[in-house]
C-alpha cells in the first residue's frame, strides 16, 4: 500500500526537512534585510555583517576551532576540498588518500596527477570499508605533503579512524585534510582532537543549512602555505589590486551567499542546542533498526560495518535481482519512499565492493527528522517487493 506522505531517506545528498528556524531565518533576511555582507556601512548592512560573523562563530564552536576567522565560507564541501588541494599542493608533492574517497577528493587529485604535478597513493580499505592507519603509514614517502581522508564514507557509512591518522600525520610532519561531509553534525568532530590541518564540509547536510553553503577550516599557520586560488573583491583593502592576506578575506572573494549563511547559522545552532551526541544516539537507534530488519530480509546484501556504532546513518544495499535504479524508482512511485541509487560519486569504493558494473547500490541515509516508523515502512515495502 502506498504511504500517506513522502518518506525521505536521502540526507547524505542533502538534509530535509530543515529545522523551522532555518526557513524563518532565510525568509527574514530576504524580506527584511537583503543587503550584502562586508560591502556597505548602512544599518541593515551592518546587521548582515554581524549575522555572517555569528554564523562563522557557530561553525567554529561546533568543531572546536581556535577562532572564527579560521572558518572560510565556501559554496559547498567540494569547493572547500578544491581550495585545500589546489591551494596546498606544489609540483613534486606526494599525496596519500584512500579508495573510500568521494570524487570531490579523487578528481582534483587525479587532475593534478594527470598534469604531472603530483603523485598519489590510494590506500585500500577492509571488508567493512575501513582504512588501516598502518597502511597509510606504509604509503608515506619523503615527498608526502598531504594525507586526505574522509571522516565517514558516503557509500558504506563506515567511520574512519581519523584521530589515529591525524596523529601519524602530525608525527610525520604531513598535512592532514579531513573530508567531513558525512560526519559533521552526525558524529562528534573536534579539529584539535583529530589533529586536522584542514577540514572541509558542506553546510546543507548534517549542519541542516541551505544548499549553496559550506566551510573550510584552516589550522593556525596553514594560511602561510595555502594559496588563494580565487581572487576578487572582498570589501577590504580595496585600494590594492592584490588579494588581502588577512583571514578569512584571503579566501573569500565575491559576495557571500548571505541568505544561505544566515540559514546555516540557524541549522548549526539547532545542532548545538540538541547536541551532536544526542543526534548521534538517535541516528544510531534508527540505523540499528534498519540493519536488523535488513538482515532478516531475504536476498539483501548490506555493505559496510555490521555494528551501527561503527557507522553514520548511511546504509548501502543490493536487493535480489533488482537493478538499484529500478528499485529506487519502485520505492518512490509505489511507496513514496525516496532513496538514492547509483555510484554516489565514489567509483573506487564501488570497484572495491564489486558493485561498479551493476550500477552501484541503493542507499538510505538517515537524518534527525526521520522516525522509527518510517524505517519500518521501508522494511515492509522491501518485503512486499521481495514477494511480488
Amino acid at each position: 500500500m502506498p504511504t500517506a506522505r513522502r518518506i525521505y531517506f536521502d540526507n547524505a545528498a542533502t538534509s530535509w526537512p530543515k529545522p523551522e528556524t532555518v526557513y524563518q531565518a532565510v525568509d527574514d533576511y530576504q524580506r527584511r534585510l537583503g543587503a550584502p555582507a562586508g560591502r556597505s556601512a548602512y544599518r541593515d548592512a551592518a546587521e548582515v555583517e554581524l549575522a555572517v560573523a555569528a554564523a562563522r562563530s557557530a561553525v567554529a564552536r561546533l568543531i572546536g576551532a581556535e577562532e572564527p576567522a579560521r572558518i572560510i565560507f565556501t559554496q559547498n564541501g567540494t569547493q572547500g576540498l578544491n581550495f585545500a588541494i589546489h591551494g596546498l599542493l606544489r609540483p613534486g608533492d606526494h599525496v596519500v588518500t584512500t579508495i573510500a574517497e568521494h570524487n570531490s577528493v579523487l578528481r582534483p587529485l587525479r587532475d593534478l596527477e594527470n598534469d604531472g604535478q603530483i603523485s598519489v597513493s590510494r590506500v585500500p580499505v577492509d571488508g567493512a570499508g575501513i582504512v588501516d592507519p598502518d597502511e597509510i603509514r606504509a604509503a608515506l614517502t619523503a615527498a608526502t605533503r598531504l594525507i586526505a581522508l574522509t571522516a565517514a564514507s558516503n557509500v558504506t557509512g563506515a567511520v574512519q579512524p581519523i584521530e589515529a591518522v591525524g596523529r601519524l600525520a602530525r608525527e610525520a610532519k604531513v598535512r592532514f585534510l579531513v573530508d567531513a561531509a558525512q560526519a559533521v553534525g552526525h558524529w562528534p568532530l573536534a579539529v584539535k582532537e583529530v589533529h586536522a590541518d584542514l577540514v572541509a564540509a558542506p553546510g546543507h547536510k548534517g549542519l541542516l543549512g541551505p544548499l549553496g553553503t559550506g566551510f573550510l577550516y584552516l589550522a593556525p599557520g596553514i594560511e602561510q602555505e595555502l594559496r588563494s586560488i580565487q581572487q576578487g573583491g572582498t570589501g577590504s583593502r580595496s585600494d590594492q589590486d592584490v588579494q588581502p592576506a588577512e583571514m578569512p578575506d584571503k579566501y573569500e572573494s565575491g559576495n557571500l551567499n548571505v541568505p544561505g549563511l544566515i540559514g546555516l547559522r540557524a541549522g548549526v545552532e539547532y545542532v548545538l542546542e540538541r547536541t551532536v551526541e544526542v543526534l548521534r544516539q538517535e541516528e544510531q537507534t534508527l540505523t540499528a533498526e534498519l540493519l536488523a530488519g535488513l538482515h532478516d530480509t531475504a536476498a539483501v546484501k548490506i555493505y559496510g560495518p555490521t555494528d551501527p556504532a561503527a557507522r553514520v546513518g548511511v546504509v548501502s544495499l543490493t536487493f535480489a535481482d533488482f537493478d538499484p535504479q529500478v528499485l529506487a524508482a519502485l520505492l518512490d512511485s509505489t511507496y513514496q519512499i525516496q532513496t538514492r541509487a547509483g555510484l554516489h560519486c565514489a567509483p573506487l569504493m564501488h570497484q572495491a565492493l564489486g558493485t561498479l558494473a551493476q550500477g552501484g547500490t541503493l542507499r538510505l541515509s538517515l537524518g534527525p527528522f526521520n522516525q522509527i516508523e518510517e524505517v519500518r515502512q521501508f522494511l515492509g515495502a522491501l518485503n512486499e517487493l521481495a514477494m511480488s
